[in-house]
């Protein structure tokens, strides 16, 4: 008989997580890099337990919001480009659903991330327990359920020796390329507690690679003769190409075949931004070099890239009516979206034999010129954005080129509101993962838990978090976690006293300012909100300054400081970075009594003859 260890199914999961393992450049590291807890009476006796007996492995990280560990936890994934994870513990009920917004966050992003929540009583004799929420139609639900849309697997354990196909299961999700996303393992409380005679195989350390699939003969020799077949092609790198660590292979395919790059959100700083073939941001929030050669062009290689509606202008950037799309994805259900033709594989195995195939070939002679020389007007329309400036409220763009110029070689973190698209356009990242936003749900309060993430994957490099006084407000919390844990972050508080980017929103689609901006809400009484008395009570140093040159100052400051570091802006609302840009299909109200309103449903009308229907 084979060797048996008997441990309760929390300690298995929590041996099993700590022999878990991965090779980043020729060493071997833990895969998890630790597991944030915040202990309630769902998981404190039994993962609570088990944890503490695996501190020396795998350390445990303690927060003040479950939302808060996890976006954590999925910053630390993404800044590790999916080679390292985190997991996330809670007790069952408010501290499970807290974590679901995350878990859709990591879900849409692509992003692993364990979640390990607390459950209900497997054998219901407590029924109903503390928190419990009953379904009177269904007696196996609890509030766990709310993560199966959100979840890439999802398991309840109910009995003790489940948890070993689940977890064979779940490491399966997280490490693979392609169904890479959250993964939940709702962890019944008693069954936490109850032991088993494992097979101590099951703990045997093990070292997972990243998996690299080769593109099919057949669907290589279409993309390959689709971009010899090309005048003016060009390359959008998505989030994918940093995931694969095919920076280099996208540099030498630019350069050997002429072909222009754009970056998303999620692919921007895959290329150095001093590259001349980096146009920069494409989409809504692209540049005018990017959009304008995006309208003209007739193929497009996507690489690891979703072409989501910021990417493609709401499918309304490619002018061409001949434009082809070769769609180069792990992923088949991105790879075969938009009737691109589908080139799955990964994206340096993929770029490098697509280029091996095209040989000697070339963009045709001028199209790189035209390249080079839209960069060059727009790199002019980008200085002037981000000038200093003497301004009372200056623009996110000129806080934005204030922090590049004291902070530039800095990781930003970023993640809704109007600063996404700013820096979409504005930062100029020269290494990969330098440039860290979650746009994918853009979700608002992920910044400064964010930021812990990176820092703890990246301890060595300076991390700088920008975030809008609407996100601060909404999630702050983390920001005492990194003082507790003695972290360096800087962040930088862009205060324009509501909700500036929907404000804007809202005015050009035709509304009235409503709701948004604090002085249309309360005339008679604004608030004013004492961000730097909020985050000092925090523990953090916290200054306000006026002005882009104090701005400078404080961040000059902040760098010999060390710790954490709040340094906060007033800055103008309405004023936003005009040069670049694309429509963004936001449906207009068909009818009103508005006449505002009414123009902009015209408006509207004509803008979407030109989205591209497949």
């Amino acid at each position: 008989m084979s060797e048996t260890i008997r441990l309760t199914m929390a300690q298995a999961v929590a041996r099993f997580l700590a022999a878990q393992m991965t090779e980043i450049d020729g060493e071997r590291v833990p895969l998890f890099g630790g597991v944030w807890a915040i202990f309630g009476h769902g998981n404190v006796a039994g993962m609570g337990e088990a944890l503490y007996g695996v501190r020396e492995k795998l350390p445990t990280y303690r927060a003040h919001n479950e939302q808060g560990m996890a976006h954590a936890a999925i910053a630390f994934a993404k800044a590790s480009f999916r080679r390292r994870m985190m997991a996330c513990t809670s007790s069952v009920g408010p501290g499970a659903t807290n974590m679901v917004t995350a878990a859709a966050l990591a879900h849409v992003n692509r992003l692993p991330v364990l979640f390990l929540p607390g459950d209900v009583f497997a054998n219901r004799r407590p029924d109903p327990v503390l928190q419990q929420v009953e379904d009177f139609a269904d007696g196996t639900v609890s509030a766990n359920d709310c993560f199966k849309p959100v979840s890439r697997y999802f398991d309840r354990i109910t009995r003790p020796e489940q948890i070993m196909p689940a977890l064979r299961r779940a490491m399966q999700v997280l490490i693979d390329p392609a169904d890479c996303g959250p993964v939940t393992l709702a962890l019944c409380q008693d069954t936490q507690a109850e032991a088993y005679d494992y097979p101590a195989r099951f703990f045997a350390e093990t070292v997972h690679t990243q998996r690299r699939v080769r593109p099919d003969a057949d669907e290589l020799a279409r993309a390959v003769a689709a971009i010899k077949g090309a005048k003016q092609p060009v390359l959008i790198a998505g989030g994918g190409v940093l995931y694969s660590g095919a920076s280099d292979a996208l540099e030498r395919f630019a350069d050997a075949h002429d072909m222009p790059v754009m970056e998303t959100q999620a692919g921007k700083s895959a290329l150095p931004h001093s590259h001349p073939l980096n146009m920069g941001s494409v989409g809504v929030t692209g540049t005018s070099a990017a959009n304008g050669l995006a309208e003209k062009a007739d193929v497009i290689v996507a690489v690891g890239t979703r072409l989501a509606d910021f990417t493609t202008g709401s499918w309304a950037l490619f002018e061409n009516p001949d434009a082809k799309f070769v769609a180069l994805n792990v992923a088949s259900v991105d790879a075969g979206k938009h009737g691109a033709m589908p080139l799955l594989a990964d994206a340096r195995v993929g770029l490098d034999m697509l280029g091996e195939e095209l040989g000697p070939w070339r963009a045709p002679e001028g199209w790189r010129g035209e390249a080079e020389e839209r960069k060059r007007k727009w790199l002019g329309e980008a200085e002037a954005a981000t000038a200093a400036t003497n301004a009372a409220l200056p623009s996110d763009a000129q806080v934005i080129g204030a922090t590049q110029r004291m902070m530039g070689e800095a990781i930003v973190v970023c993640a809704a509101g109007g600063l996404p698209g700013e820096l979409h356009k504005l930062w100029k990242p020269e290494e990969p993962g330098r440039y860290h936003l979650e746009y994918g749900y853009s979700t608002m309060g992920y910044e400064i838990a964010g930021g812990l993430g990176v820092k703890l994957a990246r301890p060595a490099d300076e991390v700088v978090v920008m975030v809008g006084d609407g996100s601060y407000i909404m999630a702050n919390s983390e920001l005492s976690t990194a003082v507790m844990m003695g972290l360096r972050l800087t962040v930088v508080v862009l205060d324009n006293r509501g909700f500036g980017c929907i404000n804007r929103l809202q005015m050009a689609t035709g509304g009235e300012n409503f709701n948004n901006l604090f002085e249309d809400v309360h005339k008679d009484a604004m608030p004013e909100i004492d961000f730097t008395g909020h985050a000092s009570a925090l523990g953090a140093h916290a200054q306000k300054v006026a002005g882009i040159s104090e701005l400078e100052a404080a961040l000059a400051e902040a760098r010999k400081r060390g710790g954490v570091n709040v340094v906060v802006i007033d800055t103008d609302p309405l004023v936003t970075t005009e040069a670049g840009g694309h429509w963004w299909d936001v449906a207009v109200p068909e009818v009103s009594e508005r006449a505002d309103v009414r123009a902009k449903r015209a408006e509207y009308e004509e803008r979407i003859k030109g989205q591209r229907i497949w």
